[in-house]
């Protein structure tokens, strides 16, 4: 009986002291987890290479949280910070990781909502408020509809990129198309105003018709405008041409 006792004994200890051992070594795995292995797990997170990195930088670069000037396909502390900036503006756990619950958020919108809109239609309008935000903040509202509608008429124009985000970010000869991208305020956050300009423009609002410039005379002379391009109208403090 007392030889039985010890066994007994001897066999917790050794099931407690087994389990101890996978605890830690899950610990340990979970800290030290190399980022091929991150991918494998479904996890990206600081140190994570590859073609998923640099899809997940450009679906925040379109939401405009990932803010470096081009893709890198590294997770580093510039993507970790807009992931958190994600995480915390949606409601998320905030811990720079990207798992199931951010993953789903960044991609699984793509369905349809009850009204019809999709994820994707509200991250083009949220870039078509920033750029009526920077170009037209304290115009009239009607002025601010119309720079939308510019920026949707190169969107379906040939001569033109084919996506709001590629329209506002087009260089020409080095140099932006729209001063906001070379001064960084097309990063500032649009107004009540200017989102409510966004929607009505992305969905077919036309005040300048088929309009493809617009320029500032009280700022710029936009001589080859002027010269080459036929008037439209003017609202507020923007001459519009086609």
């Amino acid at each position: 009986m007392k030889v039985n006792r010890i066994e007994s004994i001897y066999g917790s200890r050794k099931s407690q002291w087994l389990i101890k051992g996978i605890v830690m070594l899950m610990l340990v795995v979970m800290l030290v987890l190399p980022a091929g292995e991150a991918l494998a797990a479904g996890l990206l997170r600081l140190g994570s290479r590859g073609p998923e990195v640099t899809q997940l930088q450009q679906e925040l670069k379109n939401r405009g949280y990932f803010t470096h000037w081009r893709t890198t396909a590294y997770f580093g502390t510039i993507t970790q910070n807009a992931v958190i900036r994600f995480q915390r503006d949606h409601g998320l756990l905030v811990d720079g990781i990207v798992g199931p619950q951010t993953r789903s958020a960044l991609y699984g919108g793509s369905a349809v909502n009850r009204s019809g809109v999709t994820q994707r239609d509200r991250d083009n309008i949220y870039w078509l408020a920033r750029i009526i935000h920077a170009e037209a903040q304290g115009e009239p509202y009607l002025g601010q509809v119309a720079v939308g509608n510019v920026v949707m008429n190169r969107v379906a124009s040939p001569n033109f990129p084919n996506t709001i985000y590629n329209v506002i970010f087009e260089y020409t000869n080095g140099v932006p198309q729209f001063s906001p991208v070379a001064d960084g305020t097309i990063y500032n956050t649009p107004g009540a105003s200017s989102m409510k300009a966004a929607q009505e423009a992305y969905w077919g609002s036309k005040p300048v018709g088929s309009s493809l410039f617009f320029f500032n005379p009280k700022k710029a002379a936009g001589s080859w405008i002027v010269r080459t391009k036929q008037y439209v109208t003017t609202i507020g403090n923007h001459a519009f041409y086609r």
